[in-house]
């Protein structure tokens, strides 16, 4: 049976191709109309809109989204706190229902929501279809987990004279609980953790990104219609800075999601640790990934795996390939093959089959891609593939830019910065331990890859410093997790945990510990 994942996406059915075509058509019949926040079991049109249009055209007018305010955050956050103590208590068993429904119609509705991730994000297809169903899988995923951990373990009795002490540890949720998603998977980063906490007992309030309102719009419906009871959950759009110091505010706010830079991360992070007590953060950041490939590599595999991980969703994921390593001998063959690889890459519409590499999301990431290849070119760097932006015949009214291999010198500033675009930086090294040198050297230690022999591969694993780590992976060097098969969380800079999404620990840190004793 065909079980779509990151890795399993490149050959897909026939089958699959022709229901998203059938599913794009009722969803582009769809675009333009107006949406609605979601609070307390209800839609609430808020006073403001702002139109959503979508990076491969803007002339596609994807809807009409609500901008809401401090006073809608306030009815959230009242919303969600109210309805805890309901749902804390409501029964395992029940909870679990509730949340493998959600999921149920998620696969469900996963063409109609594949084919808007398309639209709104820029994704190619199957991207878009993959999210969608990790999103699915994340919710069966956290079900599964709660149930058989348990989190209420009896333990021993106390050894006292005349008396039974009874002692037991039980792990509680914390509360009304924010999730704050990015735009590049906005419905997998915001069903996972609106999942995790609320099969932990927490009720949540979800705020999408700027970009993405559609995403988490439809992410909200799925929650309705699966029954999850009034204020459980809740859904707001709109500006980031306002609505996210007005959570951030908030005297409910019991504890944080985020997903996005690590200088948000830290603002966050810092703030929920400076009030009257602190309150717990888990923020996923930003990722500088690299590469090392050495002499004894299997240099096909390495392409195949670089360029999807560099290009695959504009180069616009936190787990992107951003630095390359190569051992000075297969530098310039290894080279050759990434260009021809790059030059086969098939540009424009998403939405079609024939095109793989979609828009950036906005204009912003439009200039900055400009201003990034300006400034390698002044440097000296070489630029080995693409470079330019698309502004003419089919591009001309998205945001379309060339996937981008670079050989930059080492003292080159663009190795450090987190570029969040599809732009590859390549350099030569001497050998293994000097690739692993420069992979180490950075702040930030969210994935890596590396591809060699067995033996290499094994030093690799022993001494490279970030969360989540891939060898000899045609599927993609540094991308490609899927929740059950390998969990995903960053190391340094790239999170403040140390637990890693859809891992054993993962859902402990939206519950805190309590120790009973009973004396009989």
């Amino acid at each position: 049976m065909y079980k779509l994942t990151y890795s399993t996406m490149f050959d897909p059915p026939a089958e699959m191709h022709t229901r998203f075509e059938a599913a794009l058509q009722d969803v582009r019949a769809q675009m333009g109309g107006r949406h609605a926040l979601f609070i307390d079991g209800a839609d609430v049109h808020a006073g403001q809109h702002r139109e959503k249009r979508s990076p491969i055209d803007r002339d596609w007018l994807l809807g009409s989204f609500p901008q809401a305010t401090a006073d809608d955050v306030d009815r959230a956050m009242q919303a969600a706190h109210k309805a805890l103590p309901s749902w804390r208590a409501t029964p395992v068993a029940e909870r679990t229902r509730l949340l493998r429904r959600v999921a149920q119609l998620i696969e469900e509705r996963v063409y109609h929501i594949g084919a808007a991730l398309a639209l709104e994000v820029g994704k190619n297809r199957m991207e878009a279809l993959g999210e969608t169903q990790e999103t699915a899988d994340f919710f069966n995923v956290y079900c599964d987990d709660f149930e058989r951990q348990g989190f209420d373990h009896v333990l021993p009795n106390d050894p006292l004279p005349d008396t039974v002490s009874r002692n037991r540890s039980v792990m509680k949720p914390y509360g009304a609980w924010v999730v704050i998603t990015p735009f590049n998977f906005p419905f997998a980063l915001a069903g996972g953790p609106v999942a995790a906490a609320l099969v932990t007992g927490n009720t949540v309030v979800l705020k999408s990104a700027s970009d993405t309102p559609w995403s988490g719009r439809l992410l909200a419906d799925c929650l309705r219609d699966a029954g999850i009871p009034a204020g459980v959950f809740n859904y707001l759009s709109g500006p980031s800075t306002a609505i996210g110091d007005a959570l951030l505010q908030h005297p409910h706010l019991a504890g944080i999601t985020f997903t996005g830079s690590y200088d948000v991360g830290m603002r966050i992070a810092r703030q929920m640790s400076a009030g009257r007590y602190p309150r717990p953060v888990i923020a996923e950041m930003g990722g500088k990934n690299a590469c090392i490939v050495t002499a004894k590599a299997d240099l096909e595999r390495a392409a195949a795996g670089i360029v999807r991980s560099a290009y695959g969703m504009g180069g616009q994921k936190c787990s992107a390939l951003s630095r390359l390593y190569v051992e000075s001998v297969v530098a310039d063959e290894l080279s050759q093959r990434l260009q021809a690889k790059i030059a086969a890459i098939g540009i424009g519409d998403p939405t079609r089959a024939e095109n793989w590499f979609g828009p950036v999301v906005n204009e912003t990431a439009y200039r900055k891609y400009a201003g990034y290849t300006q400034q390698l070119r002044s440097r000296g760097a070489k630029i080995l593939a693409g470079g330019k932006v698309l502004a003419e015949g089919d591009y001309a009214k998205g945001f379309f830019v060339t996937p981008t291999l670079a050989e930059a010198a080492p003292d080159d500033p663009l190795w450090r910065e987190e570029m969040f675009l599809p732009i590859l930086t390549m350099q030569r090294v001497r050998d293994l331990d000097a690739g692993l040198s420069l992979a180490n050297d950075s702040d930030l230690g969210l994935t890596a890859g590396m591809y060699g022999s067995n033996e290499e591969v094994q030093y690799f694993f022993d001494r490279i410093e970030a969360g989540v780590t891939y060898a000899n992976r045609p599927q993609g060097a540094t991308t490609g997790a899927w929740p059950g098969y390998q969990p995903f969380g960053g190391w340094k800079g790239s999170g403040n945990t140390g637990k890693a999404i859809a891992s054993f620990y993962y859902l402990a840190q939206y519950m805190r510990e309590q120790s009973q004793t009973l004396v009989e």
